[in-house]
């Protein structure tokens, strides 16, 4: 099915299943789930039973209404929700919140990595483009800093625990220009200004995190970890994730194109109690499907360890050992 056809089809014909799967007694980490997709999906798993949802924000006192409203609409008890600091483009503020998790939280059963940007205006943040560090490097971070906690969970109370991050079909679309530059090089020509093609820097960034889920799972096999690992795409929803863009033009195109945000946070639900058969996977509309484009074959492979090998190093600069899954 072309990539057209597709979007149609996800948009205008088919709809996700209303979850139903329980998380009772659950502890769930969700990121930028103060608006649009990451509130409804807390939404979701609060009535579905959780002992505890964290909001993990960069604004907290817009988090402390989205927290009320949840509680508004489910009855749930004022302790279920809690709303805690966590802004994705600064990698001081991701390794304070997993210090915070670690201390503080007894058990965590799904990390949901939903904050996102989507800009064409360059800004540099830490030594990235800011859709870079946000999409790309922080999310991966913060999956590599929470893994070990997610493993004790899954030992301790004999269950599999989830990393699941939003991910999106845009990441079909990416040129990346980049890959074709010097060995090691391609962070270094995304956070060039001069050559940065930030129309293209969200679709790059989606097509980055696939391959850093891939690479994951495949360094965390379910057999030793029991912690499943795997990305969702939600389709073209109502949110603020195009804030910046925003204008007569795109809300036309949103009211006519646009699926309810309710709808679209149901995948991410989805994937966060998915079973063992999508760890690394792509998992769009609730439906496990193998990723096309520039993630196939010999060359797909050759880009990923090119890619991995490149954050890698990034990630140890941060936090070194961080990224050892034994």
């Amino acid at each position: 099915m072309s990539f057209l056809a597709a979007f149609i089809y996800t948009q205008f014909i088919y709809e996700p299943p209303v979850p139903t799967e329980s998380y009772k007694g659950k502890t769930v980490i969700v990121t930028g789930s103060n608006v649009g997709l990451g509130k409804e999906t807390c939404r979701w798993i609060v009535r579905l039973g959780a002992s505890q949802v964290i909001l993990a924000c960069r604004n907290v006192e817009k988090g402390k209404l989205a927290a009320a409203d949840i509680q508004a609409t489910t009855s749930c008890s004022s302790d279920t929700l809690q709303v805690w600091h966590l802004d994705m483009s600064s990698y001081a503020s991701v390794l304070a919140f997993s210090d915070k998790v670690k201390a503080e939280l007894p058990r965590l059963d799904a990390v949901l990595g939903n904050a996102g940007l989507r800009t064409t205006v360059f800004r540099q943040t830490e030594e990235n483009e800011e859709t870079i560090t946000t999409n790309v490097v922080s999310l991966s971070l913060l999956g590599f800093l929470l893994h070990p906690i997610l493993h004790k969970t899954a030992l301790k109370y004999d269950t599999q625990s989830h990393f699941t991050v939003t991910a999106s079909e845009l990441y079909e679309l990416a040129n990346f220009k980049e890959r074709k530059g010097p060995t090691g090089q391609i962070f270094k020509t995304l956070a060039d200004k001069n050559k940065s093609r930030m129309t293209d820097h969200y679709n790059v960034s989606k097509l980055l995190i696939i391959f850093v889920i891939k690479q994951m799972a495949a360094m965390s096999p379910i057999s030793s970890s029991n912690v499943i690992i795997n990305c969702v795409a939600p389709g073209f929803c109502h949110s603020e994730l195009m804030r910046e863009q925003d204008g007569p033009i795109l809300h036309v195109v949103k009211k006519i194109l646009c699926r309810p945000t309710e709808v679209g946070a149901r995948t991410l639900v989805y994937g966060a109690s998915a079973g063992p058969e999508s760890h690394g996977q792509y998992v769009p509309d609730c439906k496990i499907t193998p990723t096309r484009g520039l993630t196939v074959g010999k060359e797909g492979a050759l880009l990923q360890n090119r890619v991995w090998g490149e954050l890698r190093q990034k990630l140890e600069g941060i936090r070194p050992g961080v990224t050892s899954l034994s």
